[in-house]
């Protein structure tokens, strides 16, 4: 089953999709990647629902990728004795670290980590924003503020502050026993929550270990001080627009958001772009024009992947959200000025000049595709960086490997029997691109690889070969 697009399609499950048949279904519309978030559901109900990815990944004969997106320290107000509270502007209101049930005037907040960073005058934000405070006395368990805004909160609602990178470990005790399920489980990816240092993706790559890749979620501004560091110990990245935007104004989240895009373009490492990208459609069965406008966007940026959350974990209409994010990309890589647009975003660096060059040869010599030769999935993901409009095959005996690269842009990757000599490729390539509707018979198949065959390293060979006429 190949796909007629290049970016790619991450798709959240939950109560609306994580039955084999709906996660097939949703497979068969062009999702690629499938979240677990691991902030909702039990162990035993995430391990069904890989078990499903795994059923689907047979029924429609190509590599998915299973995400485990682990919850993070996010900090959360405690309850109120009625479940909720009515505030209003200018009145007072504390925070503590008291452990009673909360009410117009006060609301506990167990994390002592809040009241260290607070300063006089600090904004907090609570429930994405909605409800915003001043602070005006704070001591180590407590907060004395005004309300500046909102009219309401309710039990457990998130709490931010803009501004501050707070002293919190990055992996919670919850976090780490997500973490060694999701692992034994066989996941391919790891997304960690509410990265603010290199220290936490440091971390995260520690306990990991190599048994997945791993992917930082930038929420926080502060991780944005800092990024180059994050991004040099992160195998992929998300741009996280909900709690980013709450910290953020409205304003600097596109500018965010190209920002990213463009750095991790320039790594080379896989980019998501998620959040309220078709989130209308959890209720309506088509996006606003908003939403299409706000697709063809990241398209246009070059993202490797578009994330669906909410739209296909909890929605009326998921295969439906599946579909019409494909039919938009599917357009947009239509567009003639698509591909100006995209490069305009990357520059050729000089260690890649092979793959470079691989790319211009194929676009020139009208060739069915590029078969990449990978054990660890490097030299796809340096083509993949380039955005040639020739897809990328990529033919590796790890299907691990495999899975991994269903989230890079432009690849499509199939597992192959180990080949140690070189002269084994040319053959290989050209039957497998036929096999899959690559490749028509006669048509020309284009080698990238590296020697010694199985080594990870800089690809080396470049050469040409023709799928077989039958």
């Amino acid at each position: 089953m190949i796909r007629a697009r290049r970016a790619r399609i991450v798709a959240t499950l939950g109560p609306a999709s994580s039955t084999p048949e709906q996660v097939r279904q949703l497979a068969m519309a062009g999702a690629d990647v499938f979240r677990v978030n691991f902030s909702h559901g039990s162990h035993e109900t995430h391990a069904r629902t890989i078990r499903a990815v795994r059923e689907a990944e047979a029924a429609v004969d190509r590599p998915l990728a299973v995400l485990a997106d682990l919850q993070g320290p996010k900090l959360r107000l405690g309850k109120f004795k009625e479940d909720k509270a009515a505030l209003h502007a200018g009145q007072t209101f504390r925070i503590d670290m008291s452990g009673e049930l909360g009410d117009a005037t006060r609301i506990g907040v167990p994390h002592p980590e809040v009241f260290a960073a607070l300063r006089e005058g600090a904004l907090i934000l609570l429930d994405d924003g909605k409800v915003r405070l001043r602070v005006t006395a704070h001591g180590p368990d407590f907060a004395e503020t005004v309300v500046e805004a909102g009219e309401k909160l309710s039990n457990h609602k998130g709490l931010n502050l803009p501004g501050n990178a707070i002293p919190i470990p990055a992996l919670t005790d919850k976090d780490r026993k997500d973490l060694a399920f999701a692992l034994n489980q066989g996941v391919d990816w790891v997304a960690l929550s509410f990265v603010q240092r290199a220290a936490d993706m440091a971390e995260l790559r520690q306990l990991v270990q190599g048994r997945a890749g791993v992917l930082a979620k930038i929420e926080k501004p502060a991780a944005l001080e800092v990024l180059d560091e994050i991004l040099d110990l992160s195998e992929a990245v998300m741009v996280a627009r909900g709690d980013l935007g709450v910290e953020l104004n409205p304003e600097d989240v596109p500018v965010v958001q190209k920002q990213l895009i463009r750095a991790a373009r320039d790594r080379g490492i896989p980019i998501i772009v998620a959040t309220q990208m078709l989130e209308s459609m959890i209720t309506s069965p088509a996006p606003t024009r908003a939403e299409a406008s706000d697709v063809a966007g990241a398209v246009y940026e070059g993202a490797d992947a578009l994330m669906l959350s909410a739209e296909t974990a909890a929605g009326s209409y998921p295969f439906e959200a599946v579909a019409i994010m494909d039919r938009i990309i599917v357009r947009v890589e239509k567009d003639p000025r698509w591909p100006e647009l995209m490069a305009a975003e990357h520059y050729v660096e000089a260690s890649d000049a092979l793959v470079a060059a691989a790319t211009q040869a194929a676009d020139i010599a009208h060739t069915a595709c590029v078969a990449a030769f990978t054990a660890t999935g490097q030299t796809a993901l340096r083509l993949s960086r380039e955005r040639p409009l020739t897809t990328t095959l990529a033919l590796t005996p790890n299907l691990a490997t495999a899975r991994r690269l269903a989230l890079a842009w432009g690849v499509e990757p199939r597992v192959v029997p180990d080949i140690l000599n070189p002269e084994d490729m040319p053959k290989l390539a050209g039957e497998m691109a036929l096999s899959i509707g690559l490749a028509n018979p006669g048509d020309r198949v284009m080698i990238l690889a590296g020697v010694p065959m199985g080594s990870p390293g800089a690809a080396n060979i470049l050469r040409l070969t023709h799928a077989p006429r039958r």
